[in-house]
């Protein structure tokens, strides 16, 4: 994001999370004096963790490949990306441009050896807790490379993030079919079978995806974010209908007070907004991507997301379970 529609929602975001997270330390990339208006005196409380970093002008949403590769390096992610390669701090959260930021964080980071592409990967709610799903729209093309890929950079999440040592894996085809899918997806389903690092299960489809069947979920980005935004669409809807149920008559009403503390919470676990933003995978360093239409809400829970994959040494984790020769 960019102007003020991006300060007004990156800057109270900023300031949550570190009301919430007494251990993060935030820099904040742009036109500081402009942050500085946006902030005013409310962020006294926590100066000391946070720093301004000066930048130029953000990368339009619009914008082609070849217009943010060719252009200066004084962009906001630029300058970001680029205190991440430097080590300087430990993440980035973004809600700009995906290609940019997918292209810009594939020649600015290191990627972790033996990986080709990095792959967005997102929590997505189940019955059972979450299923993390990749990737979700880094790489439109996969071949049965790519899928392999993903599905051990998943597996490798997991084990860091959770201490699960054998994650379940699945495919996303269109049947759980063997003679299912196209010919990468098959092609990788008998690579998985047969690696004795993936705990391969088979495929699994599209209404699967909320049952906790597998602790990852494969594919290729076109599928997987057109499945994403289907399920964060269908979870949006279900809730409008929910709401207006509860408000055609008076008695509706009384049973939504009756139901007040049920219905808060099934209204937390449909929104979208509270299970942050993606990880690209497969780089040197932590890099989530929010929505471009983030609000407050879920650029706090991007940045409280980020900030759990560096107290958990997700990269360094996910480099040993890699197990990459």
């Amino acid at each position: 994001m960019s102007g003020d529609e991006g300060l007004r929602v990156t800057v109270p975001a900023a300031l949550q999370a570190l009301q919430d997270h007494p251990n993060l330390n935030l820099h904040l990339v742009g036109d500081t004096g402009a942050i500085n208006r946006e902030i005013g005196d409310v962020a006294s409380a926590v100066s000391s963790r946070l720093q301004l970093v000066e930048a130029g002008e953000a990368i339009p949403m619009d914008a082609k490949p070849a217009d943010f590769l060719r252009s200066g390096d004084n962009s906001p992610m630029h300058v970001a990306l680029d205190l991440l390669a430097r080590g300087d701090v430990h993440g980035v959260v973004s809600a700009g441009n995906t290609t940019a930021l997918m292209a810009l964080s594939r020649r600015q980071v290191d990627m972790i050896h033996g990986i080709s592409r990095p792959a967005f990967c997102s929590a997505m709610p189940t019955r059972e807790g979450v299923s993390w799903m990749l990737d979700l729209g880094a790489n439109v093309d996969c071949s049965a490379d790519n899928l392999h890929e993903f599905a051990l950079m998943g597996s490798a999440l997991v084990t860091a993030l959770t201490d699960d040592e054998q994650p379940r894996v699945a495919l996303l085809s269109n049947g759980k079919e063997e003679n299912k899918g196209n010919a990468a997806i098959k092609e990788a389903a008998r690579r998985l079978a047969s690696d004795s690092r993936i705990n391969y299960l088979g495929y699994v489809e599209g209404d699967d995806l909320q049952r906790g069947l597998a602790d990852v979920i494969v594919c290729d980005g076109l599928l997987g974010n057109v499945a994403l935004k289907a399920a964060e669409g269908t979870a949006t809807f279900t809730g409008d209908l929910i709401a207006e149920s509860f408000s055609r008559h008076w008695w509706h009403r009384v049973l939504a007070a009756l139901a007040a503390p049920q219905l808060k919470s099934l209204r937390e676990s449909l929104d979208a907004d509270r299970h942050g933003g993606a990880f690209l995978l497969g780089l040197q360093g932590v890099v989530v991507k929010s929505h471009g239409g983030s609000s407050s809400t879920s650029f706090t829970a991007a940045l409280g997301q980020a900030l759990r994959c560096v107290e958990h040494d997700m990269v360094p984790g996910m480099v040993r379970n890699l197990d990459i020769q």
